[in-house]
């Protein structure tokens, strides 16, 4: 399962401090959710057209090891990738919001999005968050994958035991 980063696992907005440094605010909720998905053997990546110091730094918090950042052509990416981990487009799912996303979530055999991305891509998306981007919209797509493989409560039991 592949995620972009602004508009997804951020709001989308863009935060610069004084010095010019990117600053980001990524959603616990969200963060858990990936790590749950991760414990269940689904490999994660995040690819996005930007590059943050803040993205790696939350990614080796989260034990993604798929960071593909500043990526122009996005679908070129996912195919190298996918290529790479021996995995069928088919088999891979794909959250992003913009338009530059959409080469890649028609690719996947699982496109979403959350609630607030562009028109065309809410067109694309075969499952789209009722949460906010940046507040839950990845924990509800990763608990909905969890729940469609008949995981979720397993996953869930070992936090409430």
């Amino acid at each position: 399962m592949l995620f972009d980063v602004d508009g997804v696992l951020t709001d989308g907005r863009l935060w610069f401090g004084p010095r010019g440094e990117e600053l980001k605010a990524f959603d616990a909720h969200d963060g858990h959710g990936l790590k749950m998905l991760a414990g269940t053997g689904v490999h994660l990546a995040l690819l996005s057209g930007r590059s943050s110091p803040a993205v790696t730094a939350r990614a080796a918090e989260l034990g993604v090891e798929d960071v593909l950042q500043g990526i122009q052509d996005k679908r070129g990416a996912l195919e190298k990738l996918l290529a790479r981990r021996a995995i069928a487009p088919a088999a891979a799912g794909y959250m992003g919001d913009e338009l530059v996303d959409l080469p890649v979530l028609r690719r996947c055999g699982f496109a979403c999005a959350p609630r607030e991305a562009h028109a065309s891509v809410l067109r694309a998306a075969h499952y789209v968050t009722t949460a906010s981007a940046g507040a839950g919209a990845a924990r509800e797509v990763c608990e909905y994958l969890l729940r469609a493989q008949g995981k979720l409560d397993a996953a869930l039991a070992r936090h409430l035991a």
